[in-house]
């Protein structure tokens, strides 16, 4: 299944001050996060974002709040999947349903506990996610693996950053793609 910039939605979970650092490729996770979400910006993509226990871990890194833009919605949760919060629940369902987005194009840490869970819980919910493969990470690349062949085992669709972005994007020599190009890059 294609994504599309008419039916997605981006769920950024826990990339956080204290979190982050202890991650494999943390800085990738980072990096590419931002360009979707500068992406999703530009493209009025609605955007959530998540904090596990944000007084014991800290709050989200100011990157990932910067390139969200002013429309994204922030939640703190206790449960390690997003879907297992009322309120995030409700949020993403509500997009889903109401504003015609069912897909959910998840990226975050850490890949074999709150990402996975929430993805698995948005196929329960009957969405469809796409995990980002480079924007997802784990303290162990051992962990990233095994969440993403669960993952992929579990109807789940794994994604490039860049293929997000371009299909998204769906063609070249428009205005949006010139100016998301820096992005991409």
């Amino acid at each position: 299944m294609k994504l599309t910039r008419e039916t997605s939605q981006l769920l950024v979970i826990d990339i956080q001050e204290r979190l982050t650092p202890a991650m494999t490729d943390g800085q990738s996770c980072v990096d590419n996060t931002a360009k979707l979400l500068r992406c999703a910006d530009r493209l009025t993509i609605p955007v959530t974002i998540t904090e596990q226990y944000r007084r014991g871990i800290g709050p989200t890194l100011p990157v990932i709040l910067e390139a969200a833009g002013s429309q994204a919605a922030l939640f703190e949760k206790m449960s390690f999947s997003a879907l297992q919060d009322e309120a995030i629940a409700s949020h993403v369902k509500t997009t889903a349903q109401h504003a015609g987005r069912p897909q959910v194009v998840v990226v975050g840490i850490e890949s074999h506990v709150c990402v996975l869970q929430s993805a698995l819980d948005l196929v329960t919910a009957g969405l469809q996610p796409f995990v980002v493969v480079d924007a997802v990470t784990s303290r162990a690349r051992s962990s990233k693996e095994a969440a993403l062949r669960r993952l992929a085992a579990n109807g789940v669709e794994l994604v490039t950053t860049e293929m997000a972005i371009f299909e998204w994007l769906e063609r070249a020599g428009t205005d949006e793609f010139r100016a998301l190009l820096p992005f991409i890059k």
